[in-house]
């Protein structure tokens, strides 16, 4: 193989042996055998509910606005890659770009539902004690 093949088989990105140009070519039932098991049995029960809300995303996105869900169980498949969606946190949509590394995982796991507590001293607020 010449350098420049293997410096473009490096740049690749890859899930699971699969290039991820491939894995956007195949059903979402194929890639259902690429990921672990709890995945899995998520993504074949739910099939037409990820089906219907990948071509939601499919279609929002064509039109130019954010797809939004309150579904943070949805199993993130190779359709959605690439797309920018809104996922609700219980007070806000946080939207998140679906990359190749999400593949397999839960929309709610990017969408934190907590806040990092940031605690100040004593009077140091705004209009604290004097």
């Amino acid at each position: 193989m010449a350098v420049e093949e293997l410096v473009k088989k490096s740049k690749d990105r890859f899930f699971r042996g699969q290039n991820v140009e491939e894995l956007k070519a195949i059903d979402t039932r194929n890639f259902a055998k690429l990921v672990k098991s709890r995945a899995r049995r998520a993504i074949l029960r739910n099939y037409d509910v990820i089906e219907a809300f990948a071509k939601k995303v499919e279609e929002r996105s064509a039109k130019g606005k954010l797809p939004k869900t309150h579904d943070r169980a949805l199993v993130i498949v190779p359709r959605m890659l690439d797309k920018t969606i809104g996922v609700y946190n219980g007070k806000e949509f946080v939207k998140i770009v679906i990359t190749h590394e999400m593949l397999g995982h839960r929309l709610g796991e990017f969408s934190m539902t907590r806040k990092i507590a940031k605690h100040t001293s004593l009077g140091k607020k705004k209009g604290g004690l004097k």
